[in-house]
């Protein structure tokens, strides 16, 4: 079993930093950076992915942190809504959209692989530590 100091060892959080930066990236061009509510709306659900595993990993019980890894891949889902209606909207072109959702599909898959790995871990958390 890997052992895992802070929430930056994390491979999934790593990848979920990623899918921020280049959320914003994607923001900052094109007619996307002009629509102040989707622009908004993509980047709070961009961050709340990385943001949720940090806080997830940082309560310190598996049970929250599984509870907390379900939130981040929601946030994945409403991304990737978002990202159609900019496609859709003429935004984003469909190379750029497609890199973008494809990099929230892949990150909710290893967030996947990583909460069915919890769950099957016996490490309870360091909260429940004797």
């Amino acid at each position: 079993m890997a052992t895992y100091n802070s929430f930056e060892d994390l491979p999934v959080w790593k990848t979920a930093k990623e899918l921020s930066i280049l959320a914003y990236k994607t923001t900052a061009e094109g007619k996307l950076r002009k629509d102040y509510g989707l622009k908004d709306q993509i980047q709070r659900a961009a961050v709340s992915v990385s943001s949720n595993i940090t806080e997830g990993f940082e309560r310190g019980s598996k049970r929250e942190f599984i509870q907390f890894l379900y939130i981040a891949k929601g946030s994945c889902g409403e991304l990737r809504s978002q990202l159609y209606i900019a496609k859709d909207l003429g935004y984003l072109d469909n190379g750029v959209s497609d890199n973008l959702i494809k990099s929230a599909y892949n990150t909710s898959k290893q967030i996947s692989g990583f909460i069915k790995y919890l769950k099957n871990s016996q490490f309870p958390g360091d909260k429940f530590k004797t």
